[in-house]
C-alpha cells in the first residue's frame, strides 16, 4: 500500500531550465550598464553551458564569466548575490503541479521533498511556487548535511513519515541520485522523463505530473498476491 509520494525538486517539480534561462535574461536586462557590452544572447548561452543544469554552483560560474566576458564594474561575488536574491523570482512550475499536490493529499498520502543543494535557496524557491504547506517533510542536502545519492537522506525522511520504503514512491529527474538511489532503500522510482537521458530503468515513467496520482491509485488496488507474483 502507498502511503506517501516523495519528490526531487529540480527539474521534477520545478522546471529549472525554464526558470534559469528567464532569471539570467532578466539579470541582464538588469545589469545592462555592466554587461552591455555583451551580446545578450552570447551571455545567456554561456551562464547556461557553464552552470551544468545546476551542478556547477554558482561563485565559479561567476567567475569564469567575469574572466571570459570582460565584465568590469561589477564583481562576481555581486552577481552571485543578485542569483541569490533573484531567482526566486522567475521559478516556473511543470505544468499540472498544484493539481498533482491537491489530488495526493485529498487521496490522503504524506508527502515529501529530498533536494541536493543550499537550504535557504531551495526554501526559498520552495516557497516561490506556493508548494510548501503540502509537504510534512522537507530535506534539503545543505541543511542535513549529507546530498542524495546518499540513502541516509531518504532513510531520514522515511523515519520522520514514520513509514517504510515499501510504503513510498520517490519521483526524480536524475537515473543515479533520485532513480536509483530511491529503488536501492525500496522505493518504486517514478522517472519525471528528462530529454537528457534515456533508458531509464525506473518502475514508471512520468511525461505529465498529472499521470502520478492516477498510477498510485493504480499501485493500491493491486492485490498483495499479484505484486507477490511479480517479484
Amino acid at each position: 500500500m502507498i502511503k506517501a509520494a516523495i519528490f526531487d525538486l529540480d527539474g521534477t517539480l520545478l522546471n529549472r531550465d525554464e526558470s534559469l534561462r528567464n532569471y539570467i535574461n532578466n539579470q541582464y536586462e538588469r545589469l545592462t550598464n555592466h554587461l552591455g557590452h555583451i551580446p545578450k544572447e552570447k551571455y545567456v548561452e554561456r551562464f547556461i553551458e557553464l552552470d551544468c543544469r545546476g551542478y556547477v554552483w554558482k561563485d565559479k560560474v561567476y567567475r569564469q564569466l567575469v574572466d571570459e566576458l570582460n565584465i568590469v564594474g561589477i564583481t562576481p561575488d555581486e552577481l552571485l548575490q543578485d542569483y541569490l536574491a533573484e531567482f526566486k523570482n522567475h521559478c516556473v512550475p511543470f505544468d499540472h503541479l498544484n493539481q498533482m499536490l491537491e489530488e495526493l493529499k485529498h487521496s490522503n498520502l504524506y508527502l515529501g521533498m529530498i533536494t541536493n543543494g543550499y537550504g535557504q535557496f531551495q526554501m526559498d524557491n520552495i516557497k516561490a511556487l506556493g508548494i510548501e504547506d503540502y509537504f510534512d517533510v522537507i530535506l534539503v542536502s545543505e541543511w542535513e548535511g549529507v546530498k542524495k545519492p546518499n540513502p541516509e537522506l531518504f532513510y531520514r525522511a522515511l523515519k520522520k513519515l514514520g513509514l517504510s520504503a515499501n510504503e513510498c514512491i520517490f519521483m526524480g529527474d536524475h537515473p543515479d541520485t533520485d532513480i536509483k538511489a530511491s529503488q536501492n532503500v525500496g522505493m518504486k522510482a517514478f522517472w519525471k522523463k528528462d530529454h537528457q537521458w534515456n533508458d531509464v530503468e525506473a518502475d514508471f515513467i512520468i511525461n505529465d505530473l498529472s499521470e502520478v496520482p492516477t498510477i498510485i491509485r493504480d499501485l493500491n488496488k493491486q492485490p498483495i498476491l499479484q505484486d507477490k507474483k511479480r517479484i
